[in-house]
This record gives structure tokens, C-alpha cells and sequence, in this order.
């Protein structure tokens, strides 16, 4: 995924489409939460021009990472549309719009797509409930875990009463 400047600028004014499949396996290094990267699908577009060359580009695979809960794997669907615009010269005004400098004579984007992946990994990962009994136990010595629909059904043995109370409240009304 890098280009020098006189192959890009060939392709000025007329389309050039990107469809490769890469690794990224070095992001692994970085974050040691990702368990496993499968090879990701870069496809899209560059639009190249005297001052810029913009890249417009779908990536799509899949990481593997640990369940918050449980520690199981699973895997999590990549699914990223990007712009990038990496300016051929120094910038004439300031923008709002994040650009990339192009450094000496070629056009990289393998850092840039590493950093995209690494922004996408969430903050906690829940595996699907069937995979969790391959995980960290749901119950020990007086504890266990409590899913939403368990709490919802629930009524606290303290406020049974109260409950009953209300009851006998809306039979009197009528």
C-alpha cells in the first residue's frame, strides 16, 4: 500500500481504484488485547490532483479479542469507511479537515490503515451468551453473575410486602 509520487501522478485526473487484501499482524505489538487479525479487504478510490491525492476507502475483516466477561475469543467485524488526504506541498491555509503530510517521495497508507484499526477496537467486547460457558464461570461461592432479563423478573426479598400491598389496594377500589 505505497505508492511513490510519479506512479500516482499518472493517474491524475483519471481513476484509479484500490482493491488489494493486506496483513496487518503488527498491530498485535501495539495492542496486546488483540488476540488475532485476519487479512483485511482495502477497497476504494484515489483522486489525485496537483496539490493533494485523496484516498476514499472501505476496509473490512475481522479482529479477534477477548471477552470483557469471560475471556473467550471473539470476533469482531471490521467494517471502516475512510477519507485520507495526504498534501503534496506545504499547506497554503489552515483546514478543519485532518491531512497527512507526505513524507520524501511516496505515499504510504499501511500506517494509516494500522492506525484506523486500532481506533475501531472497542473499549469491552461481549461474546454471545452460548460461547460463554467455554469462559470464566458464571457463579462461585455465594456470588453469580445476574443478566439483565434475570434482574428485571426478580423482586427484591425486601419489598415483597410492598408489593403486595399495592395489590390489595387496587381490590379495594372496585
Amino acid at each position: 500500500m505505497k505508492w511513490t509520487m510519479s506512479q500516482l501522478q499518472k493517474y491524475r485526473n483519471k481513476d484509479f481504484s484500490v482493491d488489494e487484501v493486506i496483513r496487518v499482524d503488527e498491530i498485535k505489538e501495539v495492542d496486546q488485547s488483540i488476540r488475532e487479525v485476519s487479512p483485511m479487504h482495502i477497497k476504494g478510490r484515489v483522486d489525485i490532483s496537483a496539490t493533494k491525492v485523496t484516498f476514499h476507502i472501505r476496509i473490512e475483516g475481522y479482529l479477534i479479542l477477548p471477552c470483557s466477561r469471560t475471556l473467550v475469543d471473539v470476533k469482531y467485524p471490521v467494517n471502516v469507511e475512510t477519507t485520507e488526504t495526504f498534501l503534496l506541498g506545504s499547506p497554503e491555509f489552515e483546514t478543519d479537515e485532518e491531512v497527512h503530510q507526505v513524507q520524501g517521495e511516496a505515499i504510504d497508507l499501511m500506517p494509516v490503515i494500522r492506525e484506523i484499526l486500532l481506533l475501531e477496537i472497542p473499549m469491552q467486547v461481549f461474546c454471545e451468551d452460548d460461547q460463554s460457558k467455554d469462559g470464566a464461570p458464571q457463579s462461585g461461592k455465594d456470588w453469580e453473575v445476574i443478566r439483565d432479563e434475570e434482574k428485571q423478573q426478580k423482586v427484591d426479598p425486601r419489598l415483597a410486602g410492598l408489593a403486595k400491598f399495592f395489590e390489595q389496594n387496587d381490590s379495594t377500589k372496585d
